[in-house]
């Protein structure tokens, strides 16, 4: 099949793009860096240089694909320093782009990288714009099918944590404790992306992804052990503290504040209430193999 990608050799797509090469598809990944074509055409890709905000664009590299793969990705709208980006209107701008594209193009088949949460349009701060996308792309003709593909928190996340857990042998968060909730690893949503493009399309389906299931204390201990750090602690916070420290440290108020409310509904369990009501069967990276990834790069 003629598959196109957007999200150039992210998380995912650098996983993601071998595995479709690999089992014979025609690719084309987007990327809005003229630098990244050599690195695309070195997995076996074609390489489309352009902006999400450019629909003719968009239009063009979406023409003649049996799939096209959409995502949006926070860093593709802004830096989070910038306290003048509004990142839930850059969402919504490049969603309906998106829109337009795909009905200029004729695309009939689309997978979707949104998130847990896209389900409610409030109550999960930030990841209120993946279900302003959703909606947006579900205005699409019905003979468009879509597949929504929701990951829980990503393991990657946790090198965010990095500079805190170096100087203060913690992880800091307005929520902690015994209670486990879902991760994933990019290499496990490649493999369900990739899996979903060869199963049939039809109407408007939702699939949620991850790949272990680990509360923070005991994440905490695993990844201390990984990084010889026994010691290493999770420490939970108030909304309050976690949202002035974010603000000092020059975080866009929308992104400091909608972090605060999506970590506070980690803490009250409401975020993966929908999760657990269409609980997928977990991939094979489980927090332990991430450890070992995380540990690597921390003493590098």
């Amino acid at each position: 099949m003629n598959i196109v990608l957007t999200g150039s050799l992210g998380n995912i797509g650098k996983s993601l793009t071998p595995i479709l090469v690999q089992k014979g598809h025609k690719v084309t990944v987007i990327s809005s860096k003229a630098d990244r074509q050599k690195n695309i055409e070195a997995l076996g890709a074609k390489a489309a240089i352009g902006s999400m905000k450019d629909i003719d664009f968009l239009t063009k590299t979406f023409s003649g694909a049996d799939i096209v793969y959409l995502m949006e990705a926070w860093e593709g709208i802004g830096n989070i320093f910038d306290k003048n980006v509004d990142f839930l209107a850059g969402f919504h701008l490049i969603g309906n782009n998106y829109k337009k594209a795909i009905i200029a193009s004729g695309v009939k088949k689309i997978v979707h990288l949104s998130s847990v949460g896209a389900h409610s349009a409030t109550g999960y701060g930030s990841l209120s714009a993946h279900h302003d996308v959703e909606n947006i792309l579900k205005e699409l003709p019905d003979e468009v099918a879509i597949k929504f593909m929701r990951p829980t928190g990503f393991y990657t996340n946790l090198y965010r944590s990095m500079q805190s857990i170096k100087e203060k042998g913690a992880i800091i968060s307005n929520y902690g404790g015994d209670k486990k909730e879902p991760w994933v690893s990019p290499l496990d949503i490649a493999e369900v992306i990739a899996e979903e493009m060869e199963l049939p399309f039809e109407g408007r389906n939702v699939r949620y992804i991850a790949s272990d299931e680990v509360s923070p204390n005991e994440l905490v201990k695993i990844l201390g052990k990984a990084i010889g750090n026994p010691n290493l602690k999770w420490i939970q916070i108030s909304d309050e503290e976690m949202l002035e420290g974010m603000l000092s440290m020059g975080v866009n108020p929308t992104i400091a504040k909608g972090m605060v409310e999506m970590q506070a509904s980690q803490r009250n369990g409401s975020l993966f209430e929908d999760f657990y009501r269409n609980k997928p069967i977990f991939g094979k990276v489980k927090f332990t193999e991430f450890a070992k990834e995380f540990a690597l790069a921390y003493n590098n």
